[in-house]
């Protein structure tokens, strides 16, 4: 490795390196940006399952047997507080948007060609509100169903404001899913500003330089530009990108490039104590982080490329994005970073200028004596820290998993609002009624056909079963059944579960010779609940076994790796296990997304090894001319100041993720930040140096070091 990074590091800390490295960054960005926007690929949901997926598998069959029926559907809420829905009122507003016949709309049920009778089927039972199904074109893309929801919301608003009573609202699958478009899509800028404006007043805070706050941040730009437009390229090539998944790319970018340039420029200023020539004073500091620095990204960009592995789509979309911005990353911590640092010299570090042959570098602050007392009493500062880690993760087991995002979204969202009016006052399943397609070997007659509704409403949690379409030959049967319990409640998704595990017997009861398949919201949530627990077993062993690897590389020993990933998972799993109390006890959130513990796990584990390799690269360095105790003090004081700065920063640029008016990430961001900090503060700086001196003995780590 030093035989690869060498000669880049010291071309790049050269004068004529030094700027022909920032023009060339410069030109890669400008250039870059001419290409297509991120922006034009993004979406909010795509398939998350699999193609073997049940649910997915009969979402094709039901394709099959009834082309051009499986549009996406949504909900028109008309609805009155005070007095009963007002019939008239709701057919104006319903002929003024038929009125525009907007593009995109396969189908909205036309309440003035229905007789009293029907439309009184749509009403609820306390007269207030009044519901109207309608069915977007198949094959649309979020950004069209929030045009289409705009549009229908800007007419029907328009006539609703000239009514008495009548309230108007979009939500169904189509609508939730079109507000969720906005929701990032507003909530993306917001989240860059506030990250940009935590890193910059952290960075003057702790080193109270101003360039020391630009120059990281310039960098950080130039990358995120870079990166951001990379990834459009992906996306134009026909990568489907997540929303989700570019929000956090953002803050993992703004993360892990401040977080080496700290590791860079903490051992620059070290080395302008040593060396005259800013030059010299920078190929030699990166000589010494180089390699730690740029082999802590590839831990990162590994740890990325294992989520392709996954079965759940969400997670496999990281890995291609995640995996490129993580390239980006580490090229530049090795070129772009310490040229800035270069090219400003000791300017960087005023006021506070390093002099040439100054005796005493820097000021180690709180670190040397919490170092001193480390490893003076490893077992009392170890023994302590495993106690809370060992607490805090009893606390996962009261992990409880949420379905129902939209509960999670802001109050006054359109969407949301109408859900909750049609889950008060409707069957709840109307919110997402599931469709059962049944396939038989014979042509179903109707009395047959009026047995299986039969037979399938004896269930309690089924309100309703309708027949939505029989094939030409009678041999394909499709119903929509709409549940009595909320359909994103882990209640249906259970009785889904067992529902589609009896139908062979049920169908078996009725003398029919067929297959029972299972499509819509809930029976893609049992099949993501299944595969999200499959892909959490395959992706943590893998992750385990890559670190391993990757430790056993760096260390040149066999103990110090397993001990290093033990602290980790567990300062993952106290981490999780805090998380869900402080985000149940602070903000109310009494269960977590699915996705929750898989993304903290993921960030937590590849970041935190990240510190790991920083300490234990300065403590195989200290051990080849000092012994175990005073070489890990060595390392503990001087490895501490710049760890605990980039892990306020991370901690607070992740933290920034509850900007987001999404749950998931607004979780997921408090929990990292949390197991960064325990990770930080207790972890990297009492438990592992506690358990390098109960492990390491002096000599043994100094022939490992040195082979």
């Amino acid at each position: 490795m030093k035989k690869l990074l060498y000669p880049i590091t010291d071309w790049v800390s050269t004068k004529r390196g030094m700027w022909i490295t920032i023009i060339a960054w410069l030109v890669l960005m400008v250039g870059l940006s001419a290409g297509p926007k991120l922006s034009d690929y993004k979406v909010s949901n795509f398939q998350s399952l699999p193609d073997e997926a049940q649910s997915i598998i009969a979402e094709k069959k039901v394709e099959e047997y009834f082309p051009n029926e499986q549009g996406t559907p949504g909900i028109l809420v008309f609805h009155s507080d005070t007095t009963d829905v007002n019939v008239e009122e709701v057919k104006q507003i319903l002929s003024g948007i038929l009125a525009e016949d907007i593009e995109g709309i396969d189908n909205i049920v036309d309440l003035n060609a229905l007789p009293p009778h029907a439309i009184n089927s749509f009403i609820s039972e306390d007269g207030s509100t009044l519901i109207v199904p309608m069915v977007l074109e198949i094959g649309l893309g979020n950004s069209q169903y929030a045009e289409i929801n705009d549009h229908v919301s800007e007419i029907g608003n328009e006539i609703a404001v000239t009514l008495d009573s009548t309230k108007f609202y979009i939500t169904g699958p189509a609508g939730i899913a079109g507000d969720t478009l906005k929701l990032f899509e507003q909530a993306d800028f917001v989240l860059l500003l506030v990250t940009i404006a935590i890193i910059l007043v952290l960075l003057i805070i702790i080193y109270r330089s101003p360039l020391l706050a630009f120059i990281p941040l310039l960098a950080t730009v130039i990358v995120y530009q870079v990166v951001n437009q990379s990834v459009a390229l992906l996306g134009a090539s026909g990568l489907e990108i997540n929303n989700s998944t570019t929000s956090i790319m953002s803050i993992l970018l703004f993360a892990a490039v401040i977080d080496y340039s700290l590791f860079v420029f903490s051992r620059y200023r070290e080395e302008l104590n040593k060396f005259e020539s800013k030059h010299e004073a920078m190929r030699s500091a990166m000589r010494a982080t180089g390699e730690p620095v740029f082999f802590a990204g590839g831990t990162v960009l590994a740890a990325m490329l294992i989520l392709f592995f996954a079965n759940f789509r969400d997670y496999q979309n990281f890995a291609p994005i995640f995996g490129l911005a993580m390239f980006v990353i580490m090229f530049a911590s090795i070129t772009l970073v310490p040229a800035l640092f270069t090219l400003f010299g000791r300017k960087a570090f005023w006021p506070k200028v390093p002099t040439y042959g100054q005796q005493e570098g820097i000021k180690h602050g709180i670190w040397g004596p919490i170092a001193k007392f480390v490893v003076t009493k490893p077992g009392l500062s170890g023994g302590l820290v495993a106690i809370f880690l060992v607490v805090t993760a009893i606390n996962v087991f009261n992990l409880d998993y949420e379905f129902d995002t939209v509960k999670k979204f802001p109050e006054d969202l359109p969407s949301r609002v109408g859900y909750e009016i049609v889950e008060a006052r409707y069957d709840k399943g109307e919110l997402a009624p599931s469709t059962l397609l049944i396939e038989s070997d014979k042509s179903l007659s109707e009395e047959v056909t009026a047995a299986i509704i039969e037979k399938w409403s004896e269930f309690d949690e089924i309100a309703s079963v309708r027949m939505s379409a029989i094939s030409d030959d009678a041999k394909a049967l499709k119903l929509s059944i709409a549940l009595s319990i909320n359909p994103y409640s882990t209640e249906a998704i259970a009785f889904i579960e067992d529902l589609r595990e009896s139908s062979p017997k049920l169908l078996d009861d009725l003398s029919i010779d067929g297959e029972a398949h299972y499509s819509g919201v809930t029976p893609k949530l049992v099949d993501e609940q299944i595969v999200n627990n499959k892909d959490i077993i395959t992706i943590v062993i893998l992750e385990v076994i890559l670190i391993l690897v990757l430790l056993f590389a760096l260390t040149r020993s066999i103990k110090m790796p397993i001990y290093m990933m033990a602290t980790i998972l567990l300062s993952f799993v106290s981490a999780l296990g805090l998380g869900i109390f402080l985000v149940d006890q602070l903000f109310g959130y009494d269960a977590l997304s699915t996705r929750v513990p898989i993304y903290a796990f993921i960030f937590l584990v590849a970041l935190g090894i990240d510190y790991n390799i920083i300490l234990a690269s300065r403590f195989i360095e200290e051990r080849k001319s000092h012994k175990v105790k005073d070489a890990l003090e060595i390392a503990i004081r001087n490895t501490g100041g710049v760890i605990s700065s980039a892990g306020v920063i991370l901690a607070a640029t992740f933290a920034a993720l509850t900007t987001m008016p999404i749950a998931d990430l607004f979780v997921f961001g408090f929990i990292v930040s949390i197991g960064i900090l325990i990770d930080t503060f207790l972890v990297r700086g009492m438990l592992l140096p506690a358990l390098i001196l109960l492990f390491e003995k002096d000599g043994t780590t100094s022939h490992n070091s040195e082979r």
